[in-house]
């Protein structure tokens, strides 16, 4: 029997259950009888608090948090006043309880927890995003107690676990937030399956199809990679028992979207990812022995066995990964001609590697502070800085919390971890703030480079300084860290905030001349019309005399979202005319999410093509109404859309094409090979003549009779493109041709 044809009653007894079993299951749930008692109060009360209340699925909102209670407790591994917390995590935002009434009940804690996971109801600037400010909020709170954004993540597992019951524009915005902010939270907390499998479910919401096209091949060839592992396997457990060893040996799949990721970066296809299935040996270290030397051991037993592949080989041993993960890692080459990826931990690494944060504190040597620690740290010092623009703080938060890590070396060889994307600027900064201010360059591996320079793991570098060097704000430009930012920020900070106050009294004086005083609508046209994101660089530049207000008559009358309301038309049909006027301001108009804007020859003129990733007819594409109020198409896999998607979903709508046969679009194709002699006659001539596409460029370069080009096409639709890369295909020589997915020379 579903949940659907149950009672009201028997879904709240078989939610009650569920809540049982997690008590008598979890270890952490019932250390004492009080605790055990607070979490079926919490039940209690959530249940009647959200009695009546449905969950878009259908079946009672009751058993969202009770999934979400369970998933803190087995997946992440926290304790009662956690699961209390995810059980009540709805009831401030949903229903009248206010905290007040749980910290009276529950007491301080379980209630600072639910207050870090309500949202915020609006914000102040109407400029700002939403989503960002929410985001700030939940890491302000994250800081003083780290599980809230441990239940945060609990919470939006589930989200997306059942997100198919949401309308089309809801999966988009919340599938780009979950692979923009909460995926890299749980890679950067250790949480690797829930960061997988956030990550699988982002993918398949976002690219459907393919995601479906993966899942089958890895079905497919699954009994063949297995037999590929038992092969590999067998000598090495034979060599594991002679040497005494305790250990386990699984094998997995890679996760559906790090394959996809890698068919992207590389352009290749699912058949030529070559490390698809990983063997991971866990074993029990000897007493006595250290375990970096013991995972030595086992990789010197594998490679006595096998031939490594010598770039694939990954020590996380010496030098573990920022969110704590230790590993070492190496590729081999099976009996039948298959790499095969092997991973070597302790039981110790192992449970770090699954639990992540719950079990770095199980390990943590008393006095010493882990990553994690030193990551909460950062976060701390990131905040007390940040950016009040969300849209600033949002990449601040990207690129200094969750991006990529590199190891950068001293000139005496101590080891500085550095984000990627980091110059020589940032690193002189990171060493000390007066080396910083006073730096002219930096010798990197032995070569002058310019403070700008971006440096790349493994770098060794050197910072060059004078005395006569003085800060500049430019620097601003190209430093990338938080702690620069901030360092250059400070010296100029009396000044700007005086030039800030100056431009302010400007702009007040100027609309009083005309009987107006500041408020959002003028700010928000004026920041348009002066090309600046924030109201205190408005204010900074008109009193620095970078903008003139010899104009703001002609900014203050402009009419902004003409082309809009025409796409709305347009798009939708209807009698739209009269209930708009040509300058109505975008805020005032509601934009109908749950309908698709129709892409059509006819509608080309209303929207415009994103540079950064040039989208064609037939793509999958999302419309983004932009600061100008004009309809921006991205492909949805594209890093910008992610990152719109994820932080201004308010202004995100499903898009889809029609049949476009009028206009063309500028696509490029890669192609590479056998060289011969007439081939790019022959290609040439299969594009323009047999296939009648137009081309506005060709380049090939040919070497040792290996050939590589690229086309620049005006393709219809991806449906003639697709034809096209078929047909190239089949010419003698040709071994792939791709579609270059980002122009950005063009």
């Amino acid at each position: 029997m579903s949940i659907d044809d149950t009672t009201v009653q028997e879904q709240e007894e078989l939610a009650r259950k569920q809540v049982l079993d997690l008590i008598a299951q979890c270890p952490r749930c019932h250390q004492n009888e009080e605790e055990v008692q607070m979490i079926r109060k919490a039940f209690e009360l959530a249940n009647d608090a959200h009695r009546g209340m449905k969950r878009k699925s259908g079946e009672l909102y009751i058993f969202h948090p009770v999934a979400v209670a369970r998933v803190a407790a087995f997946e992440i591994g926290l304790g009662a006043k956690s699961v209390t917390a995810a059980l009540l995590h709805d009831v401030v935002e949903d229903t009248d309880i206010t905290l007040g009434d749980l910290e009276s009940l529950f007491g301080s804690k379980v209630a600072a927890i639910v207050d870090g996971l309500t949202k915020l109801e609006g914000v102040f600037d109407q400029s700002a995003s939403l989503q960002a400010e929410n985001f700030r909020k939940l890491l302000v709170s994250m800081i003083e107690d780290v599980r809230v954004i441990l239940v945060k993540l609990a919470d939006r597992l589930h989200n997306m676990r059942t997100l198919s019951s949401m309308p089309e524009h809801k999966r988009y915005k919340i599938a780009a937030e979950t692979l923009y902010i909460y995926a890299p939270i749980a890679h950067r907390l250790g949480l690797f399956n829930i960061k997988s499998e956030l990550e699988d479910l982002s993918l398949k919401y976002e690219h459907p199809m393919e995601y479906e096209e993966i899942v089958k091949k890895l079905q497919d060839s699954a009994v063949s990679y297995q037999n590929v592992i038992d092969c590999v396997s067998a000598p090495i457990k034979e060599r594991l028992n002679m040497q005494g060893y305790e250990y386990t040996l699984k094998a997995r799949p890679k996760s559906i979207y790090s394959i996809w990721r890698k068919m992207q970066t590389k352009n290749v296809p699912f058949e030529e990812i070559y490390d698809i299935f990983a063997m991971r040996i866990i074993f029990k270290p000897h007493e006595g022995l250290s375990e970096k030397a013991q995972c030595w051991n086992i990789y010197s037993i594998i490679t006595d066995l096998y031939q490594p592949k010598p770039d694939r080989l990954r020590d996380w041993v010496s030098m573990p990964k920022a969110n704590g993960y230790e590993a070492l890692h190496t590729t081999v080459m099976s009996p039948g001609g298959r790499w095969v990826e092997v991973q070597i931990r302790t039981e110790r690494m192992n449970d770090i590697a699954e639990r992540g944060f719950a079990a770095h504190w199980k390990y943590k040597e008393d006095g010493k502070e882990s990553e994690i620690d030193n990551w909460l740290k950062s976060v701390r010092d990131m905040l007390e800085t940040a950016e009040s623009d969300s849209m600033e703080f949002l990449d601040s938060v990207k690129l200094n919390l969750f991006s990529q890590e590199m190891m950068i070396f001293t000139p005496k060889g101590e080891v500085k971890v550095m984000p990627v994307g980091a110059t020589a600027l940032d690193f002189a900064f990171e060493i000390h703030s007066k080396l910083g201010y006073h730096c002219i360059g930096a010798k990197v591996n032995y070569k002058l480079e310019p403070l700008s320079h971006e440096l790349k793991s493994g770098d060794q570098v050197e910072i060059i300084t004078s005395d006569r060097q003085t800060p500049k704000y430019e620097w601003m430009n190209f430093v990338t860290t938080v702690k620069a930012k901030t360092c250059i920020k400070e010296i100029f900070r009396e000044e700007r905030h005086e030039f800030i106050v100056k431009g302010e009294q400007v702009l007040t004086d100027e609309l009083q001349k005309r009987k107006l005083s500041i408020n959002a609508r003028i700010l928000k046209k004026l920041m348009r019309t002066y090309h600046v994101t924030t109201r205190e660089e408005l204010y900074y530049q008109i009193g620095k005399g970078t903008v003139k207000l010899d104009n703001i008559e002609k900014s203050l009358t402009q009419k902004s979202t003409s082309k809009w309301v025409k796409m709305w038309r347009l798009t939708f049909g209807g009698n739209q005319e009269d209930e708009f006027e040509e300058d109505d301001d975008i805020d005032s108009i509601s934009v109908p999410k749950s309908k698709k804007i129709v892409l059509s020859d006819e509608a080309e003129k209303q929207y415009t093509i994103a540079s950064c990733c040039n989208p064609i007819p037939g793509d999958d594409v999302v419309a983004f109404l932009d600061d100008d109020n004009s309809i921006v198409l991205h492909s949805r896999r594209c890093p910008e859309c992610i990152k719109l998607m994820s932080s201004r979903g308010d202004r995100i709508v499903s898009a889809q094409w029609e049949s476009h046969k009028v206009l063309s679009y500028l696509v490029v194709i890669e192609l590479s090979g056998i060289d011969r002699q007439g081939l790019v006659s022959e290609v040439t001539k299969i594009i323009s003549m047999e296939q009648k596409v137009n081309m506005r460029s060709v380049h090939f370069e040919s070497h040792d009779g290996v050939f590589s080009g690229s086309i620049y096409l005006y393709i219809y639709d991806t449906v003639d493109l697709q034809t096209l890369i078929d047909k190239l295909m089949q010419v003698k020589g040709v071994y792939k041709v791709v579609r270059k997915e980002r122009n950005d020379n063009n």
